[in-house]
């Protein structure tokens, strides 16, 4: 399983620089853990029709519910891991679903169940 990072769904969905790198390593659909960041950035940059889209898109992928434990790991990471919020909500959602996190960010560079991939090379 895979949680794809927000910063990964944005530069293939984009075709970006990365997009091709990318495409080798997503997950499929049954294979995938949504996340609700990308919907916030798709509807700032792309508009309300672009959000739904990707939500028909995704309708098959897992969707891991915010409950109490997912809280308290992502709290946890974030103060040992120095993670912003929605960051150590993805990586505790990997951890607790026993699934990498595939992303561009640098942030998760170096840690444990992370695919990361540079943006340029």
């Amino acid at each position: 399983m895979r949680v794809v990072d927000s910063s990964a769904w944005i530069e293939w969905l984009t075709q970006g620089p990365a997009a091709d790198r990318l495409q080798g390593e997503m997950p499929g659909r049954t294979e995938c853990i949504v996340q609700l960041e990308l919907a916030k950035w798709l509807e700032r940059e792309r508009g309300e029709e672009a959000v739904d889209s990707f939500f028909a898109y995704t309708a098959t992928c897992i969707a891991a519910p915010f409950d109490t434990a997912l809280a308290r790991r992502a709290a946890e990471v974030s103060a040992k891991r120095k993670l912003a919020l929605a960051d150590a909500i993805i990586y505790a959602t990997a951890e607790l679903h026993d699934a990498d996190v595939l992303t561009l960010d640098a942030r998760f560079k170096g840690l444990d169940r992370v695919v990361y991939i540079e943006k340029n090379p």
